[in-house]
């Protein structure tokens, strides 16, 4: 892909551009992924039964799942300030109706659903900004950086929410997540600036054909879901595993897990400067991708064999894990060039946010009572798998190079 702009013109102004995107996508998490701290307290306070606590706490997800496309195609067209102002916004306002008095189950589910498709504006339309911001040898460092978003919003929602849950109730602590994603909109609005759209060549009017006849960027999409797996995998069982199989307490296994995403945010920023450095993003998500299967059959060993050995296995394994999903989002970008970019980007987070999805109750399964070495040996396929689908032939380095 070509470069959309020279890094010299925007200056500073490329590095603003990051962090709002980078604030705009925590804020965004920090709802998506901090209404199952809330769980306790919404249960308390709605008298909902657990089943019904979770159908509420899927609503988000799911109403993303249904939008992302949509709103990469909007980021397309309109361009990236309105596109995350507007979302944010109108979930942020969404939030503050939640908060404010009584509701039913089904009023909370549609209103967390229609927060969660409008709030999914950010994932595209944040990863596009940078991307015109950004030149090639520094895309995949930023685009590393932004994707710290997820830990960073977890972090916020397990330090704000249950203490505030706490004091104050299930539904004032929805304004947390509330006034953060409208303060963000509100900066973005005024801050944003829209990178330069490429120019149309004298007399041509045709939009750019569809990357997608072609297999390469198909298989982008799909190995990063692939990929996927092993993510979730650690994420998920990880807590769970550590207090039943080996005594821990819920905190200390809470304190670690948490430690462990803040290594696997630094890790997304590496391999991201490693990609620059290698003038590719496919190759480097490839080696990632053996990196992967290898560490969870560590962890599976360490299952049957030492306690000291699965510890050190599951912090390997969950930077390693993560660290590839920079790398699969810049490429199908770049791939897709700057006017599909944001349809791609939607694309590959609806198909990651499939599997993630279905990951854990399909492992849980496998797992049964005890059977997690199993269920990490299973876990190694998909990595495994992922390493034929990376269409490294099919990549061209980011300046455009083959």
């Amino acid at each position: 892909m070509t470069q959309v702009v020279d890094v010299r013109i925007g200056g500073k102004r490329r590095w603003l551009i990051l962090a709002l995107g980078l604030a705009a996508q925590t804020a965004s998490c920090s709802f998506l992924y901090g209404i199952p701290f809330l769980v306790p307290s919404m249960q308390r306070a709605e008298g909902l039964s657990l089943a019904e606590a979770g159908t509420v706490v899927a609503a988000p997800s799911l109403g993303l799942l249904f939008t992302l496309i949509l709103w990469g195609a909007a980021a397309d067209r309109y361009g990236e300030r309105l596109v995350m102002a507007i979302g944010l916004g109108v979930s942020g306002l969404l939030l503050v109706y939640a908060a404010a008095g009584d509701h039913s189950l089904g009023t909370l589910f549609g209103v967390f659903l229609l927060a969660g498709a409008s709030t999914a504006s950010v994932n595209a339309a944040s990863g596009r900004a940078v991307l015109g911001w950004f030149g090639p040898d520094e895309r995949g460092f930023a685009m590393g950086i932004r994707q710290m978003a997820q830990p960073l919003g977890v972090g916020v929602a397990a330090f704000g929410l249950p203490p505030l849950a706490d004091r104050w109730g299930f539904q004032v602590s929805l304004m947390l997540p509330a006034l953060t994603a409208i303060g963000v909109a509100l900066l973005v609005a005024w801050l944003l600036v829209d990178p330069p759209r490429p120019e149309t060549p004298a007399g041509k009017t045709a939009k750019p054909p569809s990357p997608y006849r072609k297999p390469a960027l198909w298989r982008v999409h799909g190995a990063s879901a692939l990929l996927v797996v092993p993510q979730f995998a650690v994420s998920a069982f990880t807590p769970v595993y550590l207090v039943t199989v080996h005594g821990w307490t819920a905190a200390s296994a809470g304190w670690f897990a948490g430690a462990v995403q803040i290594l696997g945010a630094l890790g997304r920023i590496a391999s991201g400067y490693w990609s620059d450095r290698a003038g590719s993003r496919l190759r480097p998500m490839r080696q990632l991708a053996v990196a992967s299967a290898a560490v969870m059959l560590l962890v599976a060993l360490g299952d049957a064999t030492w306690p000291w050995l699965v510890l050190l296995a599951l912090v390997l394994a969950a930077v390693i894990t993560v660290s590839d999903n920079g790398l699969g989002f810049t490429a199908s970008a770049e791939m897709a060039g700057l006017a599909w970019a944001g349809r791609a980007m939607g694309t590959q987070n609806t198909g990651q946010n499939i599997a993630a999805a279905l990951t854990p109750p399909l492992l849980g399964l496998v797992i049964g009572d005890s059977r997690y070495a199993l269920a990490f040996c299973v876990a190694a396929v998909f990595p495994a798998l992922a390493v034929a689908v990376v269409p490294v032939r099919h990549e061209k380095s980011p300046s455009g190079r083959t």
